[in-house]
């Protein structure tokens, strides 16, 4: 079935079907808020939770056991390490929000969370994250599956940082 108000140079074709090109702008912004929303709420919700001692104890294993991270214990102590997390999430969160407006923010936030996501996503290869009852790799128990989700949350926040610079080195010397 031909639909004749589908042709023209409004409408591209997508594996054979017709796309309003005028859509695609919206559907971008639309995309874009949506990850920005899928690390700022994540980075807000668990930053609050390092200030309780339920969080400063699950962290525990984790900090504890990747050796490139416990030394956190030795500098800031169990809840100060957790206090200092939380405060580096949550200002992550809080740039993250101000990065649509500001190149500077959009900088600090990704080189963040690029940091925060590169060590959290670090330590699926430093502790058990596969399910052995189900017969190991590829099955990730529950710190895989907590963990996995960073590696979408490192990509998004190398974004914010690649398009800060972008738009900070677009921008004439001050």
């Amino acid at each position: 079935m031909q639909l004749s108000f589908l042709s023209g140079p409004a409408v591209h074709r997508f594996a054979g079907h017709a796309v309003l090109a005028g859509r695609t702008p919206a559907v971008l912004r639309a995309g874009r808020a949506i990850a920005l929303a899928g690390v700022v709420l994540p980075l807000l919700m668990i930053g609050v939770l390092k200030f309780t001692q339920v969080e400063i104890d699950a962290l525990k294993p984790l900090v504890g056991g990747t050796p490139w991270l416990a030394w956190l214990y030795a500098v800031f102590g169990e809840a100060g390490a957790s206090y200092f997390l939380g405060v580096v999430e949550i200002a992550t969160a809080l740039l993250l929000l101000a990065s649509p407006w500001s190149a500077r923010s959009g900088i600090l936030a990704g080189a963040l969370g690029t940091v925060t996501f590169t060590l959290t996503t670090s330590i699926l290869f430093a502790l058990p994250v596969w399910e052995e009852a189900s017969g190991g790799f590829p099955w990730l128990n529950a710190l895989g599956a907590f963990l996995i989700k960073d590696v979408a949350l490192l990509g998004i926040s190398l974004v914010v940082l690649a398009e800060g610079l972008q738009r900070e080195i677009g921008r004439p010397a001050a």
